[in-house]
């Protein structure tokens, strides 16, 4: 086996389908029109479009070699810290594309959609009770979309009680959509610090919290991977001056079927699909991101709701209390329809076994590159890990020389440079499903990078060497970018 994988073996220069080809070649047999020819209309007609001449093996070839040039989860680990980039089982595809839910118009009346609205009832029930939070929407187009709606939300709230509210309070260890999801509801975020330990410290939120807050939102576990362990006592102080506690559900994959939120003391959160309940991930494609509120709070969640009267379903309108809609129709169904999928086939005790994996795995990457690289907090750690640069650079390395070197030995780079609280950080996401040994597969290429580190510190200077393309100017490219081929 080649002792640098990636892309070396492959044909990697491949020309656009319009400089391939020749003329006169086909890729099918059209068969022999059996309709009378028609004159055109020349004021509709023109020289046609400029498409290239070419073969089935042709665009065969070309849209493999394409795809020999990417790295995928299909590929191999993906270990993006924050981004959860879990391995998407092939059945929830299957489910997703059934004929008969995927084809269904959303303007049918519910009469004809009852399969639909059954899937979106119930997966609404199931995000609830594992949540904790009985009111659900399955409205938002994505995590940030949903962080909108709680804002929304949190809105409503104080508008229906008289309460004049201005700020959030945001730790520096959310995420960091967050200022801008309680910005664009008019919302000024108020800036907390982390303690020494990467959790947020108790007298902190009481020193800024007042009349004047609307809440907190709170990412929890925390852009560190670390459990904030004063929740319960940082929500009594923010429900004490009558303010709502917001959790940003992205790191559910760390405490699904273990922690109840609800019970934490959290009023809103929002869920990220993708990166929990195993829906692909990334594309600029359509995603979800479903919200789950108290039952206080389910008045104000956007409509329609999916309800069950009897033994049929229905898209209720009738709330006048609701923010309204936010989204065309009932969310993106495909996306859902995988997420439903997914907890169905996993059930309660294999969906609480995944975040104990997911867990294990970061704390196993933990202990085994531990005297390797930096840990920027040493301390128990949940679905990812933290380390830094800081002992690499007597040899001159960065985190960025790490993360191209590691393309050389065929790794997608884990996450670099976030969360900005760490400097020089290397934050790194195994999820639960990569096997002890692919993980011991990355660790010893991690091993081998911090290597060659000190003793070939240009070998990582001038990485990546074998993959399509060279390394980048990032400076330029975010400055100039080149928007055309």
């Amino acid at each position: 086996m080649a002792k640098n994988p990636g892309l070396t073996g492959l044909i990697i220069e491949e020309p656009l389908l319009w400089e391939k080809g020749g003329k006169g070649r086909s890729g099918m047999c059209i068969p022999d029109s059996d309709v009378p020819a028609a004159t055109p209309v020349a004021a509709l007609t023109g020289a046609g479009p400029d498409f290239p001449d070419l073969s089935e093996v042709d665009i065969v070839r070309h849209y493999t070699r394409l795809s020999q040039w990417n790295f995928g989860v299909d590929t191999g680990m993906y270990p993006l810290g924050s981004c959860t980039m879990k391995y998407n089982p092939k059945i929830n595809e299957k489910f997703a594309a059934t004929a008969e839910l995927a084809a269904a118009h959303p303007m049918l009346a519910d009469e004809y959609v009852q399969g639909n609205l059954q899937v979106i009832y119930e997966l609404q029930s199931y995000l609830g009770t594992i949540s904790g939070l009985p009111g659900v929407t399955l409205q938002p187009a994505a995590g940030a979309h949903g962080e909108l709606t709680g804002m929304m939300i949190f809105a409503a709230y104080h508008k229906s009680r008289n309460s004049k509210r201005t700020k959030i309070l945001i730790p520096d260890t959310a995420h960091g959509t967050n200022p801008a999801s309680a910005a664009l509801c008019g919302y000024k975020p108020v800036h907390l610090k982390s303690g020494a330990n990467g959790i947020l410290p108790i007298q902190a939120v009481i020193d800024a919290m007042d009349e004047e807050t609307a809440g907190i939102m709170i990412t929890n576990p925390n852009t560190l991977g670390l459990f904030e362990t004063n929740i319960r006592e940082i929500a009594d102080i923010v429900h004490s001056k009558g303010g709502l506690v917001y959790g940003d559900g992205a790191n559910m994959n760390a405490i699904m079927g273990v922690i109840d939120l609800g019970k934490s003391g959290v009023d809103i959160m929002h869920w990220n699909v993708h990166k929990t309940l195993s829906t692909p991930h990334g594309g600029g494609g359509p995603g979800a991101g479903p919200v789950c509120v108290t039952k206080e709070l389910e008045k104000f969640l956007p409509v329609p709701r999916a309800i069950k009267v009897g033994d049929s379903y229905k898209m209720e309108y009738d709330c006048p209390d609701s923010i309204g809609k936010i989204h065309a129709f009932h969310g993106n169904f495909s996306v859902l329809m995988r997420a439903y999928s997914y907890i169905r086939t996993m059930g309660a005790e294999n969906l609480k076994k995944a975040s104990h994996l997911a867990v294990l795995n970061a704390v196993y990457i933990k202990e085994e590159l531990r005297g390797t690289l930096k840990l920027a907090y040493d301390r128990p750690c949940m679905h990812e890990v933290v380390f830094s640069d800081e002992w690499l650079q007597e040899y001159k390395i960065s985190t960025l020389d790490v993360a191209k070197r590691l393309i050389d030995h065929g790794y997608h780079p884990p996450t670099i440079y976030f969360p900005l609280v760490v400097h020089g950080a290397i934050m790194i996401e195994p999820t639960e499903t990569e096997c002890k040994e692919d993980i011991d597969q990355f660790i010893a290429a991690m091993k081998t990078v911090v290597a060659e580190a000190k003793t070939d510190p240009e070998s990582l200077r001038q990485a990546p060497v074998n993959a399509k393309l060279r390394r980048l100017d990032e400076t330029q490219a975010a400055r100039r970018p080149c928007l055309c081929g």
